[in-house]
């Protein structure tokens, strides 16, 4: 999405006109997902995507004709049924939902842009607030920006009624998530912004090593550190932004870890494993990951639990780290972990997307009965 907003930013700046639209629901199997951003100029052109094929065609021709016609913002509900679906190749049967804006009070967005590109670059993170269903069509599309501390732009309905929703975005922006509320007959949907994810790795060992060349390309910034410098440098770790020589109980403190930090234990021992998951757990990361034995990790949260940590800090840890995929070798197992991470991070339920037999059941009758009708 961050270049769908750069490139919102250049055609203000340009005077032109474009529509964006964002994917704010779905339900069942669709191309693209909540959030999911396509811009469209006047000329016709575009940047982003909603998954292409028949959907994306037809919300890129509704978003032509609102420039051409100068129209409001709408929400439209799109049904991909299967016969629509195969058309183009799409193995689809959901329903999305559309917020088709023309960004009329261009002036307004840019300001907001330009704070969402602040949280990007490492300042506190924000939240878009827009309406989607109101009594009023002319509410539809409207906006309000709100900040980590509360405060925001101007109304979206009034004191009561904001407070409730901006309590709604707070609890987002930690991870840049989305959402769609419904709240006393309105609908509304919030897009939070902060800093790219951070996978930071207490450790340099074989096991952080294969989690290095996974991160980069899943658009986390990669910080490792370690007590010992042959085992933290930029030649072992070259896709790393950051690695330093530090002590597991003070490395953390050298950077900057916020709650969009994903913190990974691999060091060499038990005693090292120990004093980094203390002090990792005293970090504001969301999440803490143990990779080792579970006699380890037995052992470790007894001695947490009987120092009396308290219950938000313990919540934070996943240990064993990673999913249950028979992992043996590094590079395996860094799959596993790398793959636990972007499931919380997702929002991801770490279950199979095999289909469920009542699905093939339904397969084999509709090939059954076409088989009869054939014959």
């Amino acid at each position: 999405m961050k270049d769908v907003f750069e490139a919102a930013i250049e055609e203000i700046r340009n005077n032109r006109e474009f529509v964006i639209s964002t994917v704010t629901r779905t339900i069942g199997s669709t191309p693209q997902k909540t959030g999911a951003k396509l811009l469209v100029r006047e000329d016709g052109s575009g940047v982003g995507t909603l998954g292409g094929g028949c959907v994306e065609g037809d919300i890129w021709f509704a978003s032509s004709e609102k420039i051409k016609r100068k129209e409001n913002a709408e929400v439209r509900p799109y049904e991909l049924n299967e016969d629509l679906a195969a058309k183009d190749g799409l193995v689809c049967g959901g329903t999305m939902h559309f917020l088709i804006d023309p960004i009329e009070n261009k002036s307004e967005f840019e300001f907001y842009l330009d704070e969402i590109k602040k949280a990007y670059n490492g300042e506190k993170p924000v939240a878009l607030i827009q309406m989607l269903d109101s009594d009023s069509q002319l509410e539809i599309g409207k906006k309000i920006l709100v900040r980590e501390d509360g405060s925001k732009t101007t109304n979206l309905v009034d004191s009561k009624f904001d407070e409730k929703v901006i309590k709604e975005a707070r609890q987002l922006m930690a991870l840049g998530k989305n959402k769609t509320l419904q709240l006393e007959g309105k609908t509304i949907y919030i897009e939070a912004f902060t800093t790219p994810p951070k996978l930071l790795i207490a450790g340099g060992g074989h096991v952080s090593n294969a989690i290095s060349k996974l991160a980069k390309p899943l658009g986390f910034e990669l910080n490792i550190f370690d007590d010992r410098k042959e085992f933290a440098n930029q030649e072992r770790f070259p896709e790393a932004d950051e690695v330093k020589v530090a002590s597991y109980s003070e490395g953390f403190k050298k950077f900057n870890v916020n709650a969009n930090t994903f913190i990974i234990i691999a060091t060499r021992g038990h005693r090292q494993d120990d004093a980094a998951t203390k002090a990792a757990l005293d970090t504001n990361a969301s999440y803490v990951g143990l990779l080792g034995s579970k006699r380890k990790t037995i052992l470790i949260i007894e001695k947490l639990l009987h120092e009396g940590i308290d219950e938000d800090s313990f919540s934070k840890l996943r240990a064993p780290v990673g999913l249950n995929i028979g992992a043996r070798t590094p590079e395996e197992i860094a799959v596993s972990i790398i793959s636990e991470i972007l499931s919380f991070r997702l929002g991801g339920d770490q279950k199979s997307m095999m289909l469920d037999e009542k699905y093939i059941d339904k397969i084999r009758n509709k090939i059954s009965k076409t088989s009869n009708i054939t014959n």
